[in-house]
């Protein structure tokens, strides 16, 4: 393939102990991209595993530093980045070039500052209770996640002004999707990601913790939700429709009043949260090929 003289979009993946899945999501990301396409760069932060090495093997820019937090390695990423627009890519999440691509072109189109792929939810060695979970969550936020859950989003030059430095935020999606308008942002049909979600109703709880916890933070911030809260009503009308069984239901709601409890006594002992690393979801990992990923058209 003709090697590109300049590279058309600058890749900031910041990674915290991510060797057994960085491997999959740079191969992934390279397979089928033009020399020198793509500025990839990988920030290995307070990493005590070989991600820096893995991050090397397959040509990418490394950063080291001993500082944890997603934040400070994203603001480090930005720092080294050389062009836009600039995807920001989690480590465990699969993007092929031809999404990339499209999340590109879209951004060029007039008054659009920020983008995001459709993410594709794979849902092998997830446990059966989980998998309830997860459907019923996806059909509550057809149409209305946005930024967010993607485990990608990418800023033009424009976009990336409103947002940049990144504030030490627990959740970064959530804060860039909270930014922009919904004519600002878009999620084009032609661009997927891959995501790995949590494999037990345990590990799919403490995600919970974490974004309501993030939600509260963003609220606190006084940056609003363009769309809304979901309310409850949105799951009965799933079941009305048949669209989830009362048993599924059942298991999201002890999910929501699990995390909403949870949530309450963290906040009134003052205990802290951070991302940290889903380990359910980060099982061994192999190099993902363009043909095993969801068609992008």
């Amino acid at each position: 393939m003709t090697p590109v003289d300049l590279p058309v979009a600058s890749v900031v993946i910041p990674a915290h102990n991510e060797a057994t899945v960085l491997d999959r999501c740079l191969a992934t990301l390279a397979a089928g991209a033009a020399p020198g396409e793509l500025d990839v760069v990988v920030v290995a932060n307070a990493c005590t595993d070989t991600t820096a090495d893995v991050a090397r093997r397959h040509g990418a820019r490394v950063i080291v530093t001993p500082t944890p937090g997603k934040a400070n390695a994203l603001r480090l990423g930005d720092e080294a980045a050389v062009t836009f627009p600039r995807v920001y890519l989690d480590a465990d999440v699969d993007l092929t070039i031809d999404s990339v691509r499209v999340l590109v072109a879209t951004l060029a189109q007039p008054g659009v500052l920020a983008v995001s792929p459709r993410p594709h939810y794979e849902l092998a060695g997830v446990r059966p209770s989980a998998r309830r979970l997860h459907k019923v969550h996806e059909l509550m936020m057809t149409g209305r996640r946005g930024l967010a859950g993607a485990g990608v989003y990418c800023l033009n030059e424009a976009g990336h002004a409103r947002i940049a430095p990144f504030p030490d935020v627990i959740s970064d999606d959530g804060f860039v999707h909270r930014s922009f308008a919904p004519g600002e942002q878009v999620v084009p049909a032609g661009a997927r990601s891959v995501v790995r979600p949590s494999a037990s109703f345990g590990a799919t709880l403490q995600r919970r913790i974490r974004v309501r916890q993030g939600n509260r933070q963003l609220d606190a911030m006084g940056v609003a939700l363009p769309e809304g809260r979901l309310g409850l009503g949105a799951l009965a009308g799933l079941v009305l429709h048949r669209r989830v069984t009362p048993i599924d239901a059942a298991w999201y709601l002890g999910l929501v009043g699990a995390d909403r409890t949870l949530v309450r006594w963290r906040s009134v002992t003052g205990a802290r949260v951070s991302w940290g690393t889903d380990t359910s979801s980060r099982g061994p990992a192999t190099p993902a090929r363009a043909g095993d990923l969801p068609r992008t058209g």
